[in-house]
């Protein structure tokens, strides 16, 4: 399935999507935890950055410049079943797009961040077994 649309996502279907996951995460009590530690009680900020982040994904503006990569390394705690978990509450935010179509390509792009995210947990160059392996 191609990752494209015929009508692109709106600005408003982002600031919904955002708002509404932003929401579940600060709901969560492990997952509110670590992201409120990371954005400093500044929600505000963080959703205007989140939206910016996901036009870039979605609509390929270019507006994000930051390093989705960089960001989890500073976020303490955020492991694979946590990472699953904020996986599932965007697919539940995704749910609540009226467009099945957006909410579907959202969701696939999603999973193929967490994927990313996933595989950047893991390594670990620190550890002598993953340099030894054959």
């Amino acid at each position: 399935m191609p990752l494209t649309r015929t009508v692109p996502i709106s600005d408003e279907q982002i600031r919904q999507l955002v708002g509404s996951f932003c929401g579940k995460i600060r709901a969560d009590a492990d997952l509110g935890r670590i992201f409120g530690r990371v954005v400093g009680g500044d929600w505000e900020t963080h959703l205007a950055k989140i939206c910016d982040f996901w036009s870039s994904v979605m609509l390929t503006t270019g507006y994000d410049r930051g390093s989705l990569l960089a960001v989890s390394k500073h976020m303490a705690g955020l492991e694979i079943g946590l990472l699953d978990r904020c996986l599932a509450l965007f697919g539940d935010s995704c749910d609540e797009l009226p467009d099945s179509e957006t909410a579907g390509l959202c969701w696939l792009k999603a999973a193929h961040i967490a994927e990313s995210l996933k595989l950047c947990l893991l390594y670990r160059p620190d550890r002598s077994w993953q340099r030894n392996a054959a």
